[in-house]
């Protein structure tokens, strides 16, 4: 499963609130990407034409994530080969033809690994403990609803903590069945708490 927030920020105006940062590549993958939009859409023009050449061969092999994280390994490394980088944070998930989950990260530089959870920005130091220690050992036994539970508790403490934001959110699925992407969710936050600080700015009582 993947999330990412539904914003697109212009330096540190919130200026688009509806946009999908996640995008699925044939039946079996999806990939959430963080970083620059317009190179985000290249990378998804680039995809949809190689499904598509990958289609009209007609010879029975489909490109499964391990083949999708590999070609945007070799994207991204080249770019930055080129000094003329990709600027994005790619995570890969998908499901390969045995049934066994992949996940993997790409990013600008072209360097990928391969972890059981992956956060990429802001939370891969926030979100990322959270998900080390719900899912760390315990990869096959966890459902889907903890998963989603997880997922939730991460998006809701990234809004508090990140003045850069927003609670508006995707969940993503991949199962043998395909894909599957959730309408937006928006996180229920609490602000009453606020009224009792004091030492920042105009309030020092």
């Amino acid at each position: 499963m993947l999330a990412a927030d539904n914003l697109a920020s212009y330096g540190s105006l919130a200026r688009y609130k509806d946009i999908q940062r996640l995008h699925p590549v044939g039946a079996s993958t999806i990939i959430g990407a963080g970083g620059d939009m317009s190179d985000f859409q290249h990378i998804q023009h680039m995809l949809d034409s190689l499904i598509t050449e990958e289609f009209t061969y007609d010879d029975g092999n489909t490109l499964g994530p391990t083949e999708i994280y590999e070609y945007l390994k070799r994207v991204m490394y080249g770019r930055r080969s080129k000094l003329n980088p990709l600027w994005n944070a790619l995570v890969v998930g998908g499901v390969k033809p045995n049934g066994e989950s992949f996940l993997g990260y790409v990013d600008l530089l072209g360097t990928t690994y391969q972890s059981p959870t992956i956060a990429t920005g802001f939370g891969a130091y926030i979100a990322q403990p959270l998900l080390r220690n719900a899912v760390d050992t315990r990869e096959e036994a966890l459902t889907e609803d903890e998963a989603v539970q997880v997922i939730q508790q991460c998006m809701k403490a990234l809004f508090y903590r990140d003045a850069r934001s927003l609670n508006k959110y995707q969940i993503a699925k991949v199962d043998k069945d395909g894909v599957t992407i959730s309408d937006p969710i928006s996180a229920p936050t609490v602000w009453g708490f606020a009224e009792g600080i004091r030492g920042y700015g105009a309030q020092t009582q």
